[in-house]
């Protein structure tokens, strides 16, 4: 096996985040190379679509979801994840005995019986529509909303979830908006674990386990089915691969990026590819942050914060020191993001 190094993951991952180069491509098919993008915290998935995807406009991604063009529900490790309707059933059908059982694990009360006779209520309740949030604690309780999610497939529904109204409070029928039926538990996964390799790999089994939340017994058979293509890396640990991924030289330039809150690729799956640091992960991810913090990337690693305040503007701080020239670069492309959401 082929060993690759840190530096060559690393722009490895950048090339199929589209962080190297922006994409010019619909935002359905972004998606999909994407392997969908977590929307728990509803600007997080505008910015990253903005910082991937030639000439990104918010309304577009508004007028998607008003569309069902592009869709948003709980999903991978039970988080809001933005996905196209094409990958929204087998991402669903791949990860829900795995949810169940972790929600089960957390929460004993209710149980799995009292779950399944809610879910019954509320998808007869939603036949009419959507509803919001409060609407549907009072139907079948808070605790049971809580969890309802994993026994019922649910949508976020627009305007909720949007650039313009961020809450997400109004809930329908996934099956109300996205064609099709889920497919086999078995093919389900394939094409989850497919998707991953594609956006993030070469991945270590761990990896993939990380971020579907599906055990190292189940994804043996899958992931001798799906990752053909097999590396080392610099430890002598085996890298799993799908064919055709991008390899890019690891000398290749890798402009300054916007990373929003909970970007997928600071997250513990993508730790090997060193595009955050291990001295500044503290700085990021901390007990007093209750979300993630908005980085920037320089060189391929995460080098400091930034923020937009509606009447400040755009700022940038580096974790430590940045070159002046580079730093200007990363302001030019704040005011370029910061032109695009005014």
């Amino acid at each position: 096996m082929r060993t690759i190094g840190r530096r060559e993951l690393n722009r490895a991952l950048l090339a199929r985040q589209l962080l190297l180069e922006r994409a010019d491509t619909s935002l359905p098919e972004a998606l999909e190379r994407l392997c969908g993008i977590q929307a728990q915290y509803a600007p997080s998935m505008y910015f990253g679509l903005w910082s991937r995807l030639r000439d990104f406009e918010p309304a577009a991604l508004t007028r998607a979801l008003e569309a069902s063009d592009v869709v948003q529900g709980t999903l991978m490790r039970v988080t809001i994840h933005l996905v196209s309707p094409r990958d929204y059933w087998p991402f669903a059908a791949a990860v829900r005995d795995a949810r169940r059982t972790l929600w089960l694990r957390a929460w004993k009360e209710p149980g799995a019986d009292a779950m399944a006779e809610a879910a019954a209520t509320l998808r007869a309740a939603l036949k009419d529509g959507p509803l919001p949030r409060k609407e549907v604690e009072a139907l079948i309780g808070k605790e049971a909303a809580r969890g309802i999610h994993l026994w019922l497939d649910l949508l976020r529904v627009p305007p909720s979830g949007t650039w313009e109204r961020r809450r997400a409070d109004l809930f329908g029928l996934a099956e109300a908006a996205v064609p099709g039926d889920p497919p086999e538990p078995e093919d389900a996964m394939d094409q989850l674990v497919r998707r991953y390799l594609a956006a993030f790999g070469p991945a270590s089994r761990k990896d993939v386990q990380s971020f579907t939340g599906l055990s190292l017994t189940t994804l043996k058979p899958i992931l001798e089915r799906v990752a053909t293509e097999r590396h080392a890396d610099e430890h002598g640990g085996e890298l799993l691969d799908v064919p055709g991924a991008p390899l890019p030289d690891p000398d290749t330039p890798a402009p300054p990026r916007l990373l929003p809150t909970w970007d997928a690729t600071l997250l513990v799956h993508a730790r090997r590819t060193g595009l955050l640091p291990e001295r500044f992960r503290p700085l990021c991810f901390n007990t007093k942050n209750p979300q993630s913090t908005p980085v920037f990337l320089v060189d391929g690693e995460v080098a400091g914060t930034w923020r937009l305040d509606p009447k400040q503007g755009f700022s940038a701080e580096p974790f430590e020191r940045v070159a002046a020239t580079t730093m200007r670069e990363v302001r030019a492309e704040g005011e370029r993001l910061a032109a695009a959401f005014a």
